[in-house]
């Protein structure tokens, strides 16, 4: 038997399991059973707590879909709190991810993460989809990050047009998310997020929501912090510097909460 968490930041929730011990095998299949919200737990994603030999501990990451992603800026915030409610780190941690060594700090159910630079922005791209053009803006916040801007974001069909901009050549053969961002003044935007490896839209997305205010920063001149709202509802901020032209000390805040603990007792994923 195996146990695990369910905990949720800003909407986005997952599957935490404590690997220290190394008992868990097959991890990519273990994540296709766990998060099938209609067979077993549910989640947006399962986050597996393992061993470091440069940080606090090390945080791999598994979509849905069963491939593992460099980073997830919700993620790493739930397990930052897992790791200091359950003792395996101090509320000031380091976590090992395939995309660096983040920072985080927990005060109550507040978390906040600095992220690895943002790299690789790419304005104005403009690419054909669906025999239509689009104005296009790309950056890595961890994960590759698409970003559009749109007055009206209540008519964009994201699940639609972020499957294809997802999947689009420009950004084989890993593929991308797509944010769609509408910026409703000069210290906050709204984003709805297409995720690659959940393949829909989520209700949150903490890289995209750090790419987005990166993006908005720079091209509507908008100072840090930027206060970024979900399609959960719920904000969260995103802070940062820059300094000769690039954006550096990146930082994702906002609240987090671990729902309930369970037992998988057996191999399907109950």
């Amino acid at each position: 038997m195996m146990k695990f968490t369910k905990a949720v930041a800003t909407g986005n929730d997952f599957v935490i399991i404590d690997n220290r011990p190394g008992d868990a095998e097959d991890l990519p299949a273990l994540a296709r059973k766990l998060c099938d919200r209609k067979k077993a737990v549910g989640a947006d994603g399962l986050l597996v707590i393992e061993t470091s030999k440069k940080a606090d501990f090390k945080m791999r990451i598994f979509n849905p879909d069963g491939s593992e992603a460099e980073m997830c800026g919700n993620g790493s915030r739930c397990v930052a709190l897992y790791a200091a409610s359950r003792k395996i780190s101090k509320p000031q941690m380091t976590i090992e991810t395939l995309a660096g060594v983040l920072d985080a700090s927990v005060k109550g159910d507040t978390v906040k993460v600095k992220l690895t630079d943002p790299k690789d922005i790419k304005w104005n791209l403009c690419l054909m989809i669906n025999k239509c053009p689009y104005k296009l803006n790309f950056v890595d916040t961890g994960v590759p990050h698409v970003i559009h801007f749109t007055d009206d974001l209540e008519k964009i069909d994201v699940k639609n047009l972020g499957s294809h901009i997802r999947h689009h050549g420009e950004f084989s053969p890993e593929g991308t998310n797509a944010d769609f961002v509408k910026v409703v003044d000069k210290h906050t935007i709204k984003v709805r997020t297409y995720e690659r490896g959940v393949e829909d839209e989520t209700l949150a997305c903490g890289t995209g929501a750090v790419a987005s205010a990166i993006i908005s920063a720079e091209a509507e001149k908008m100072p840090s912090p930027i206060t970024v709202e979900t399609r959960s509802g719920e904000k969260i901020k995103v802070y940062f510097e820059i300094k000769d032209g690039n954006f550096r000390n990146v930082y994702l805040e906002g609240k987090a909460k671990l729902v309930f603990d369970g037992m998988l007792i057996d191999n399907d994923g109950r």
